[in-house]
């Protein structure tokens, strides 16, 4: 009996789609062969709060020691993220507790992976079939205003520090809030060169554009946005502007293309602000737990690991901002900051670590070389690194 042709049309359309969505030899032989690198996700707050066993494959969430190496990472930064309810010592309490949360992940590895806090440590553990683990902290607040404890940090193996997250602190105003120091002050100038001094890379994602100027004209070693994406692609202040872009390039730096969907697609970004007005505020969970700081994170880590019920948008908006990237501020300064575990919503196709191969297929697709896409997935990176911390 011979099939209508309407069954075999849709039939090839999905052969055709299959074909699309799966790496060719050609890609993966890149990618495997490449040293892939991301420089920023939540997921040790699963382990922290969720007691998450990482190691072991996992039901939910975007990353464990399995999948990355089903998606060929080699090394991830896991950030110690401070929310903003968490300030004085108690944000110093948060820290160490995450660190001490990465800390139980390595040693439930088995050897499989290992901290990392220099370039040659990530290429060596790769070297080895090893992971690597490298820890960035995310909100300045951490250091409860003290370059003391900015140091122990370092000397505990934190390799990056965003200066602010979406709350800015005593020090630096964010992005996420009315300006409340016109950028850096005299201290924050301070963190910014006593992090240069001591070998921790200055992570300008969440600044305001102020701070953010602010920063390069006080750095001497290159910065990175370690989860960022393009404002001229999708206007929303976390994102950066064209001439910021020009100027991490002039300093050497890089930044790593953020996969949250609201940060890729103007659309989605409009619909999520709407949808998320409805979520309890800060000071509304404070008062609900009575101050219990605990209970207060885990509901916001909640709202971020629910997802959302828009439409995602399409796989290639992550590739059109790596390409815009690359084309303003050149191919040596642009990586991959997935902010994986820390968002609701990735663009379609992206469903967790493991899809990172289709990064490189999309980009061989768009014509570049694999010189280029070796350093986007973590070459140029491991220059900052180095860069940074001498090794």
């Amino acid at each position: 009996m011979k099939k209508p042709a309407s069954a075999v049309l849709i039939l090839f359309a999905i052969v055709l789609f299959l074909a699309a969505d799966t790496p060719s030899d050609r890609a993966l032989k890149i990618h495997r062969k490449a040293i892939v690198i991301d420089t920023h996700a939540d997921t040790l707050q699963r382990v922290l709060m969720g007691k998450q066993n990482i190691a072991q494959r996992t039901r939910s969430g975007h990353i464990d020691l399995p999948r990355m190496r089903e998606g060929g990472l080699d090394a991830e930064f896991f950030a110690l993220w401070i929310d903003s309810p968490f300030v004085g010592p108690a944000a110093v309490k948060r820290t160490l507790q995450l660190a001490d949360a990465m800390s139980q992940v390595i040693e439930q590895s088995a050897g499989q992976m290992r901290l990392a806090t220099t370039a040659s440590d990530i290429e060596n553990n790769a070297r080895d079939g090893k992971l690597s683990a490298l820890m960035g902290i995310e909100g300045g607040h951490a250091i409860d205003d003290d370059l003391g404890v900015l140091r122990a940090y370092h000397r505990m193996g934190v390799r990056y520090m965003t200066l602010t997250w979406s709350n800015a602190n005593n020090w630096a105003d964010s992005s996420g809030e009315a300006p409340k120091h016109n950028g850096l002050t005299g201290f924050g100038k301070d963190v910014v060169r006593e992090m240069n001094r001591i070998g921790m890379i200055v992570d300008i994602s969440h600044v305001s554009d102020k701070t953010f100027w602010d920063t390069m004209k006080v750095t001497t070693k290159p910065v990175i946005a370690s989860h960022s994406s393009a404002r001229a692609l999708d206007d929303v202040p976390r994102n950066m502007q064209d001439d910021m872009l020009r100027e991490v390039a002039k300093n050497g730096g890089v930044v790593g293309i953020n996969f949250y969907s609201g940060f890729l697609s103007a659309d989605f970004a409009k619909a999520s602000n709407a949808s998320r007005a409805a979520r309890p505020s800060v000071p509304d969970l404070i008062k609900k737990y009575s101050g219990d700081l605990d209970r207060v994170a885990a509901e916001r880590c909640l709202q971020y690991e629910t997802m959302s019920p828009l439409p995602p948008p399409p796989f290639k908006v992550l590739i059109d901002h790596i390409d815009h990237v690359a084309k303003v501020a050149g191919v040596d300064h642009v990586g991959l900051g997935s902010d994986f575990d820390g968002v609701d919503s990735l663009p379609e196709g992206m469903r967790d670590v493991t899809d990172l191969p289709k990064i490189t297929q999309a980009l061989l697709d768009r014509g570049y070389s694999e010189n280029d896409v070796t350093k986007i997935l973590g070459g140029n990176f491991l220059r900052v690194l180095r860069a940074v911390t001498g090794k």
